[in-house]
């Protein structure tokens, strides 16, 4: 069953055509990724699907009983509302049934009539019916998942972070009844964790998504079917991001070698035109003549397909630097806390010449806490940690600030580098800043721009040991692909913290994963790391991964990630104990409708088990934190 259709969909803004005839279908169920570089037309597309906009020509068919959600903007709640009232909001229908509950229960309390008791069976079967009795565990499931804790909840939503807000909008998406999901950025501002649990999610719901988002290893996991948009139109692509990438790819060589071999065969039949023309001339032979005019007649039909051009990318690289030692970096027992919280305690590992370690672990975890003792910003309070010999460090931050906000690119550049004007203009336009883009100030870039231009001024000094913190961050998809095509050419070494998947799957040969304030140690790949660590195994034994490399942790002496891991599968198991207990009293409760002492006490054991099942859901969330 179709869900949504659209058919040559237009949409300009003054003088400029953003959409110029779209086309495609979405099926039932179907999880499809939209891409396309900023400004193609994404933004656009959503709020003429959600209606909230609409086409200037062009037909949008939506199939009956589809219910849009949509995660883009952020709605105003009340001052009042703290972000537990805000997932709450997503069950308006429910509280409402609730309240006539609970009022038609306490009429039961003086006047047990039959109307009265029939009305309140009535209600408590719709409520049953809608999914009533498992809201408080289905919000809890929600914000397990996507990492809001107890104070992201109780905190008032208007004093929330942005990320935070997102988050839990995000969370109130997912509550509703809806049946079709538009979803921009869903995975901004969540942890590994957290977003694996949201690919699962979007895996098994039966919803219909349409999704917009720059996280490649998630299109890959969640979609079924991707959507360019392109120069104003829609190509179709079978897979995620991946596939699309490969059949991009195809296409374009296919359609550069079909019009390689038009335009060949073209200046083969006008050659062969011209040619006899000339010996029509030279020969007074008519017959020539029309024979060449009969070769130009086929020219004319012959196929017009336009010359595909790749979009312009970064080409910059880094500038090489001297070898460091072996040893670029090593922590020993090494301990940092923050107003008396212990958020790194007894870390030891070493960085070795030409190793590319991914550092992961969930949000607060102590990361950035790390990067900083590595680059000298912070002293450990505990242990030490030793630079090599010879090693030249660049460190990339998240919130990449300017020492001048004040002053231009141009200057900014000119500045650092001690450059000409000519020479600092090149370097720029090789990082896009073109034209007027080198007189705004710095301070007013985007967080892509801003990542840009600290990335300009990185290469081009001769450093042979490399910290990204979230390099990725603020940069669309090209921007992102341009980033690791120039770390593939660094021949130093290369420490990083990133949540896309992508990017760690393509240059870690080593992962450092944080947690309860130490760290494991696996040797491989991120798809190795990922497999090891599924299979719940011991991180002091041995194992042989894909490739011959063996997953194992360089500290045996504590098992804290294994020891963790039992935790939480315990805790899982007792709410999924539990969660089956209240659904049995749900289905009493069911049964029971007109029996007011028999609900009851079949009430008081439900109240009994949520608040049982409250508690393993804060215990579960500590596991993960």
């Amino acid at each position: 069953m179709i869900n949504i259709a659209l058919h040559e969909v237009h949409k300009n803004y003054g003088d400029k055509l953003v959409l110029n005839g779209v086309s495609f279908e979405i099926s039932e169920g179907e999880k499809v990724g939209l891409l396309g570089r900023n400004g193609a037309g994404k933004t656009t597309l959503f709020r003429i699907i959600s209606g909230s906009e609409n086409c200037d020509r062009g037909v949008v068919t939506l199939s009956g009983g589809i219910v849009i959600g949509v995660l883009d903007q952020i709605p105003d709640y009340p001052d009042s509302y703290s972000g537990l009232d805000v997932l709450y909001t997503a069950f308006e229908r429910l509280c409402r049934l609730k309240a006539e509950m609970d009022a038609a229960e306490k009429q039961l309390a003086t006047e047990a009539s039959p109307a009265i008791l029939s009305r309140y069976g009535e209600l408590q079967s719709a409520y049953e019916a809608m999914g009533g009795y498992t809201i408080d565990s289905n919000v809890a499931k929600v914000c397990n998942g996507l990492g809001i804790d107890k104070a992201m909840q109780a905190g008032t939503f208007n004093r929330l972070s942005g990320g935070e807000k997102t988050k839990i909008n995000l969370g109130k998406l997912l509550l509703q009844d809806t049946n079709f999901l538009l979803l921009d950025e869903p995975t901004n501002h969540l942890d590994i964790i957290a977003v694996e649990w949201l690919e699962d999610y979007l895996r098994q719901c039966r919803s219909t998504v349409l999704v917009v988002s720059h996280d490649r290893y998630f299109l890959d996991r969640t979609v079924q079917r991707s959507i360019e948009l392109e120069n104003g139109r829609a190509e179709l692509y079978e897979g995620g991001y991946s596939a699309y990438a490969r059949e991009k790819e195809a296409r374009f060589l296919q359609k550069l070698a079909q019009y390689e071999q038009e335009a060949n065969k073209r200046k083969q039949l006008e050659e062969a035109a011209k040619r006899m023309h000339e010996w029509a001339r030279q020969a007074d032979n008519p017959k020539l003549h029309r024979r060449a005019f009969a070769l130009e007649k086929r020219i004319e039909r012959l196929g017009k397909t336009e010359k595909p051009v790749r979009a312009k990318v970064l080409s910059a690289g880094f500038s090489g630097g001297e070898l460091s030692g072996k040893e670029v970096v090593a922590l020993e027992d090494v301990g940092k806390a923050y107003g008396g919280r212990c958020v790194l305690r007894r870390i030891s590992f070493a960085v070795r010449r030409g190793e590319r370690i991914a550092l992961i672990g969930s949000n607060g975890s102590g990361k950035t806490t790390l990067l900083r003792l590595l680059t000298g910003a912070d002293k450990p309070d505990a242990g030490t940690v030793r630079m090599g010999e010879s090693v030249r460090l660049a460190y990339l931050p998240q919130e990449i600030t300017f020492a001048k906000p004040e002053a231009n690119v141009l200057d900014t550049l000119r500045g650092e580098l001690r450059s000409s004007e000519a020479a600092a203009r090149e370097q720029l336009a090789r990082y896009h800043f073109c034209g007027s883009d080198v007189f705004k100030s710095v301070g007013s870039l985007s967080g892509g721009e801003k990542s840009r231009l600290k990335l300009c001024l990185l290469m081009q000094a001769e450093v042979n040991f490399l910290i990204l913190d979230e390099p990725t961050n603020h940069l669309d998809t090209a921007a992102r692909e341009w980033i690791e095509r120039a770390l593939e050419g660094f021949a130093g070494t290369l420490l990083f913290v990133s949540h896309d998947r992508y990017f760690i799957n393509r240059f870690a040969t080593k992962i450092i994963e944080l947690a309860a304030g130490e760290a494991a140690v696996y040797h491989g790949t991120y798809q190795e790391y990922r497999a090891w660590t599924a299979q719940r195994r011991q991180p002091c034994v041995e194992t042989t991964g894909a490739g011959g490399r063996k997953p194992v942790s360089v500290q045996p002496r504590r098992n804290t990630v294994s020891e963790a891991a039992n935790r939480v599968a315990e805790l899982e198991r007792r709410i999924m104990e539990t969660e089956k207990k209240i659904e049995n009293i749900d289905a009493a409760m069911a049964a029971a409708a007109f029996d007011f002492t028999r609900l009851s006490l079949l009430q008081d054991d439900k109240t009994r088990l949520t608040s049982e099942i409250e508690e393993l859901y804060a215990a579960w969330i500590t596991g993960h934190e």
